[in-house]
């Protein structure tokens, strides 16, 4: 497998330059300009950006929740990945109380290794950390699983970890050089606000957001940087939607703290008025979506470096699901879709001018590749894996489920209207997407071993 990509535009996080790309087994074996080899098929990129393949650090695929799974399968969420340019993605596998580390990890990998696309990688979701679990972290990070997730909510749901437990993961990553990430949400308050909502009768996806307002995410963010500024440890905190929060992350960051903070397209997108439309309840997702103030402010975050990480939190459901809570908002599957729109999005952004295209390629490729320790992926460079797309910045496209390739009968970017788009995208040096059609298969994504962070 060998090919040459001539006469496009490179972007990388810290370059734009007009180079070819010379790919062999795989592998980006060449970058630099007039590079000819009449041995190999040449792809002409003439106006188009060469972009690093995106890595999709927070999904959600083929997903036990609320009594139900979430609608892409490893299959079509890999298949939708690729056809948006995605070409790494990271699952999380869910512990279940006695489970390890490895043992959940490996569970999951038998799901997902026959049906991927694309390349892929899991963090582990702990929800029962006994001391078995801690010791286990040495080995883990050493397997290369080396990110964790607790979630300081879902407390009915079986998943929240208490606030010691977390203290204690925390501790320990810190002297195995694991990394924690948190879901950071007040579930007491939380509670509090669905109960009184309940009773008053008050049902409506509106009150979905009503119930997890802007201080119920910040209060646990705050917290959950006060135990990592107190541990020293490194904190990563998942979907970042609130103002409040990403001023307590600028604090932190300013006075030397590793914190990283990863926000969501839908945020960036969509503020909490989607809760008061007919079809409200597609958009309930957790934490959800919040107000102009705090859209702002995490955009501000992008531009002065805070947010080092886009990513989806994919976790579609069909309409079918979503409408068990038309008369409940509390029996809403959580999740929205996103993995995508996730790089075409961005993108499109940087493209209008309101970031850098190196930034986008930052924030969506080389930052979580540096943190998650993708070491093979996040750049075009030599030795480097050939996880290539091609972006034509001229292209008008809009958003419709038609055009999208999940499993989900609908998609809450329907509409969306986009400035560039991807035109091809390589895994691996496999062109599994081109122009609208999937050219991928199942079995093809390989399971990426964590080597650590470099930042």
């Amino acid at each position: 497998m060998k090919f040459l990509i001539k006469n496009g535009t490179v972007i990388n996080s810290d370059s734009t330059v007009k180079e070819d790309v010379l790919v062999c087994d795989g592998k980006i074996a060449a970058v630099g300009t007039n590079l000819c080899n009449d041995s190999v098929e040449t792809v002409d990129a003439t106006g188009k950006y060469v972009l690093p393949g995106a890595i999709d650090s927070h999904t959600h695929l083929q997903m036990p929740f609320n009594g139900t799974v979430s609608a892409d399968s490893y299959f079509a969420g890999t298949r939708a990945a690729a056809c948006g340019g995605v070409t790494t993605v990271f699952d999380f596998a869910i512990q279940r109380k006695g489970m390890g580390i490895c043992q959940i990890v490996q569970e999951r990998d038998a799901l997902c290794s026959p049906q991927a696309c694309v390349d892929y990688s899991f963090h582990v979701a702990l929800t029962d950390l006994t001391d078995e679990v801690l010791a286990e972290f040495k080995d883990a990070v050493e397997y290369g699983l080396m990110s964790y997730k607790l979630f300081m909510v879902y407390k009915k749901d079986g998943l929240m970890m208490n606030d010691a437990d977390i203290y204690k993961a925390l501790e320990r990553s810190k002297e195995t050089g694991a990394l924690i990430a948190v879901h950071a949400e007040n579930p007491d308050i939380i509670d509090m606000n669905i109960e009184k909502f309940l009773k008053n009768g008050q049902t409506s996806a509106w009150y979905h957001y009503l119930s997890r307002p802007e201080y119920a995410e910040a209060e646990a963010d705050k917290r959950a940087i006060h135990w990592a500024k107190t541990t020293g440890a490194p904190l990563y905190i998942v979907h970042l939607a609130n103002e409040d929060g990403m001023n307590a992350v600028a604090d932190a960051v300013s006075e030397g703290y590793t914190i990283y903070a990863e926000t969501c397209p839908q945020y960036l997108y969509f503020t909490s008025d989607v809760y008061k439309r007919e079809d409200g309840r597609n958009f309930v997702c957790s934490p959800p979506m919040k107000g102009q103030a705090s859209q702002d402010a995490l955009w501000d975050g992008i531009q002065k470096g805070l947010i080092s990480t886009i990513a989806t939190d994919h976790c579609p459901f069909t309409t079918e699901q979503k409408d068990w809570g038309k008369d409940n908002f509390t029996k809403i599957p959580n999740g929205c879709m996103g993995i995508e729109n996730l790089y075409p999005y961005m993108l499109s952004e940087a493209n209008k001018g309101r970031l850098s295209f190196n930034k986008a390629v930052t924030l969506c490729s080389k930052n979580p590749a540096d943190i998650f320790g993708c070491t093979e992926k996040g750049a075009i460079l030599p030795g480097k894996d050939a996880d290539i797309v091609l972006y034509d910045p001229t292209i008008d496209f809009t958003i419709t489920n038609d055009k999208m390739h999940s499993d989900c009968d609908y998609t809450i970017w329907e509409g969306v209207p986009l400035k560039g788009y991807v035109t091809s995208t390589y895994s691996r040096g496999r062109l599994v997407f081109k122009d609208g059609k999937f050219l991928g298969e199942a079995g093809w994504g390989e399971f990426q071993k964590c080597a650590g962070r470099k930042i």
